[in-house]
């Protein structure tokens, strides 16, 4: 009759070749980890009378090379994005440059100059990486990057307003993705709240009767994730800009979105541009670099030196700073920006500037090699907290399947997952947002799927 005492030991099993082999692969104590766990487990279900008897050797092995899989599988994976949202914030938002992701590469593979000065042999700063081209690009007096828009909204607030009255109009009191509100973060900062307006209308003389008491800062927050439709009212940013600069208060632009672009000439509609906010005389300005900049995760904070030299010597930049691979992949982008080349080079630009008869005929390729699927008419939207309600014309591959959610989780499931979008009851693909070089790969994941189901 079989016994617990005919387990094989912790022991006896690492002198097999087959552990020595898992070793090898997964490393000592890890291995231990999981082959004890694996005995346990064993030992648990034998008592219960849930096995009828002891797993050999080589199951037990086998198991725990399942465990060990398991617990080394990386769950951050590169995704195809077939569903047409061009800054998916679930699939990661702006795809990189290959530029950019040169720069990222190579200064992580080994030192770099990130705080020290080449020329004078003496430790540098890592706030000038990215300073120059931003200046140039901008007009800006000073730049400085954090890790993203939030802190920078933060680090300024909190090194600027402190104790003090920032005058805000009511319509721009938003909410965006994870429960992030602009009255929350301002209040962290310290700044005291003065909202001005009505929800959907404020007016020039709303924001010069709040001046008529001494404010530390006027805010004005882009809305780029709604639209505020009907009856409603706001004043131009040059109108505040005049209004506060004659009561001797700076404006802070929170524009969020960070294009550098006249996003009309992809037929949708005008997005505010960095440029656009320091000509009219913002004094300081933040946008993010993985929205509509289309670079990695980064937090942009530009304007006037004075105050850029406040913020830089605040407590708080330091904890939001941004680190060696995001300013090598920020510098990367924005030079693409600089040198006129950003629509060939910025993969979301391209994405965006994509006509529906190149769109057309990438969808007419992949219906060709699956030999299955129909071709239709479609839209592709911004996404990203960028351009609410704007969509772009493209064509989709359409495919019709017997079952839509078991087809769908059959592409999650793949590797590389696929993600696509459904409408009455098929499945559409959209080429906008998967990478020329990626067709290969998504071809044959979808003949696969397609094999595998039917």
């Amino acid at each position: 009759m079989t016994t617990l005492r005919d387990l094989p030991s912790v022991e006896q099993i690492l002198q097999t070749q087959a552990a020595a082999d898992l070793i090898v692969r997964f490393g000592r104590p890890l291995t231990l980890e999981a082959l004890r766990s694996t005995l346990d487990e064993i030992r648990a279900r034998f008592k219960a009378a849930e096995i009828p008897a002891l797993p050999s050797q080589d199951l037990i092995l086998s198991q725990t090379e399942s465990t060990l899989t398991a617990w080394t599988k990386p769950t951050l994976l590169p995704v195809i994005n077939a569903s047409g949202v061009i800054l998916h914030t679930n699939l990661g938002r702006a795809p990189l440059s290959k530029a950019t992701i040169h720069a990222m590469d190579l200064v992580s593979r080994g030192y770099s100059n990130l705080e020290y000065d080449i020329e004078k042999g003496v430790r540098g700063s890592r706030l000038i990486h990215t300073e120059a081209i931003l200046q140039k690009l901008t007009g800006a007096e000073g730049a400085l990057v954090v890790n993203n828009c939030a802190s920078a909204v933060l680090l300024v607030l909190s090194a600027l307003a402190n104790k003090k009255r920032v005058v805000i109009s009511r319509t721009q009191l938003v909410e965006i993705g994870g429960g992030f509100r602009v009255p929350d973060v301002m209040k962290q900062s310290g700044a005291k709240l003065i909202e001005i307006g009505a929800t959907n209308k404020v007016r020039i003389s709303d924001y010069e009767e709040a001046l008529t008491e001494s404010a530390g800062l006027v805010m004005r927050a882009h809305r780029s994730n709604f639209k505020l439709v009907g009856f409603t009212e706001e004043p131009e940013l040059k109108d505040i800009v005049k209004a506060a600069h004659e009561a001797g208060v700076p404006v802070v632009d929170d524009l969020g979105s960070g294009a550098l672009y006249d996003t009309t000439r992809y037929g949708i509609v005008h997005e505010p541009t960095v440029q656009e906010s320091m000509q009219v005389g913002a004094d300081i300005v933040c946008f993010s670099g993985d929205k509509l900049l289309g670079g990695p995760q980064a937090g942009i904070i530009i304007g006037k030196a004075e105050l850029i030299a406040k913020i830089k010597k605040h407590p708080l930049a330091r904890a939001v700073r941004a680190d060696k691979t995001c300013l090598a992949g920020l510098s990367a982008t924005l030079l693409h920006y600089l040198k006129d080349e950003a629509e060939r080079e910025v993969p979301i630009v391209r994405m965006m500037s994509m006509t529906p008869k190149q769109a057309k005929g990438r969808v007419e390729a992949w219906a060709g090699e699956l030999g299955q699927g129909q071709i239709v008419e479609g839209e592709s939207t911004v996404g990203g907290g960028s351009l609410p309600d704007e969509s772009i014309p493209t064509f989709l591959l359409s495919l019709e399947v017997k079952s839509v959610e078991r087809f769908m989780k059959s592409l999650r499931r793949s590797d590389p997952p696929v993600i696509a979008r459904t409408a009455n009851d098929k499945i559409l693909f959209d080429p906008r947002t998967v990478l020329p070089e990626q067709d290969e790969v998504f071809l044959s994941v979808l003949k696969k799927v397609l094999h595998d189901i039917h």
